[in-house]
């Protein structure tokens, strides 16, 4: 087979992912429902002959990652060299001499970024973190990524990598979610109830890089607090016990009616799913240059109201722009005023979005089958 032809044949292809020894869970991030997504969108494709999960480490997932019943199968790198046509890099990332090796039997190699990796090298560089190594000299054929990393990451994915990057769409289906649903206790509830008298508001981002913090969610729900207090029963931060005794986030704390009031609590990491069925109405997000996120999909889905800063959404949940807390805090009184009586548009409004982020989406498998085949193009 000449190295710059695609086989004469449909493609094999396979998408890394990294699972380790011990627990690991679906839910820590978004990248092991990326990969999953992935691989049954490329099973659809008409020129796809099998698409495989590439699990470099051997290990096999255990039952929190949700994988045993998925029919994606998965295969190990000595399987994948021997097999596979296309390697997709997201979630493992491979050995550059082994990437080579790959590459000078004929393979396509592309790396599918589903992070904003410029933030977080900078930060990693700045304040003397470990280095993720994402930064190599692997030869790719492209960068695949998605439409949020078009204004900060472009040109450093282009520049570093020496190839060229794509936008590809964003991809979400509740499969994973309602296996989570499905092990909620009898007597919970996930999905949106109305007729409350005050909300508990619930706020996710990670806390861990720049881009999704709990800083606009806390300061736009004070706005809405101290215009119309009676609105909110409780404020929940998920993910910032890390940071709850820092000095500086205790300052900003303290300057908070929501919390010298006693109505914010300060929390772990939980799976939506879990949370909100057991402690919340209402979701509060913002971003900054990470306008696609699986939490927003999961909140729509369950009908509940979604405050949040997208400009990829805009037309869905109820929509603030940039950093402005003020106009987070009218939206998030907005949402609390008027979607009872909306819900059932909401809900409808919001199965349109969701069927465009389907695997099953005829448009979303053209568009990637397009850039498999472009792989062969050069």
């Amino acid at each position: 087979m000449s190295k710059s032809t695609k086989p004469n044949r449909k493609l094999k292809v396979g998408v890394t992912i990294h699972v380790r020894d011990g627990f690991q869970s679906v839910w820590e991030n978004g990248i092991f429902q990326n990969c999953a997504f992935l691989v049954q969108l490329l099973q659809q494709s008409p020129e796809v002959e099998q698409a495989y999960l590439v699990n470099p480490a051997g290990v096999k997932p255990n039952d929190a990652m949700m994988l045993s019943d998925m029919n994606l199968p998965i295969i190990s790198l000595d399987q994948s060299m021997e097999m596979l046509d296309v390697i997709i890099e997201m979630s493992a990332m491979l050995d550059d001499n082994w990437v080579r090796a790959f590459k000078e039997k004929g393979g396509r190699y592309a790396w599918m970024r589903v992070g904003n990796d410029y933030v977080i090298d900078i930060e990693r560089a700045m304040f003397n973190k470990p280095s993720a190594a994402l930064v190599n000299d692997k030869p790719y054929d492209a960068i695949w990524t998605i439409p949020e990393y078009e204004v900060s990451c472009k040109d450093y994915f282009s520049i570093t990598t020496r190839a060229p990057v794509k936008f590809l769409p964003h991809l979400w289906t509740p499969l994973f979610f309602e296996k989570g649903i499905a092990t909620l206790p009898k007597d919970k509830h996930f999905g949106y109830i109305p007729n409350q008298k005050r909300w508990r508001v619930c706020a996710f981002e990670p806390n861990v890089c720049m881009v999704k913090t709990s800083y606009i969610p806390m300061l736009s729900i004070e706005e809405a607090y101290r215009e119309k207090p009676e609105f909110l029963e409780h404020v929940r931060l998920l993910n910032t016990l890390h940071i709850k005794d820092n000095g500086k986030f205790v300052a900003l704390a303290r300057r908070l009616d929501i919390v010298n009031h006693g109505l914010t609590s300060f929390e772990s990491r939980f799976a939506v799913y879990e949370y909100m069925a057991h402690y919340g109405d209402c979701i509060f997000s913002h971003h900054w240059e990470n306008g696609q996120n699986y939490l927003y999909y999961e909140a729509l889905y369950g009908g509940y109201p979604l405050i949040h800063n997208s400009t990829f959404i805009k037309d869905y949940g109820y929509y603030y722009p940039d950093f402005d807390t003020q106009a987070g805090g009218k939206a998030l009184l907005k949402a609390f005023e008027t979607h009872d009586l909306r819900l059932d548009d909401y809900k409808r409004e919001a199965k349109k979005l969701l069927h465009a982020l389907d695997v099953n989406n005829p448009e979303n498998i053209e568009i990637y089958t397009t850039e498999l085949l472009n792989l062969y193009a050069n």
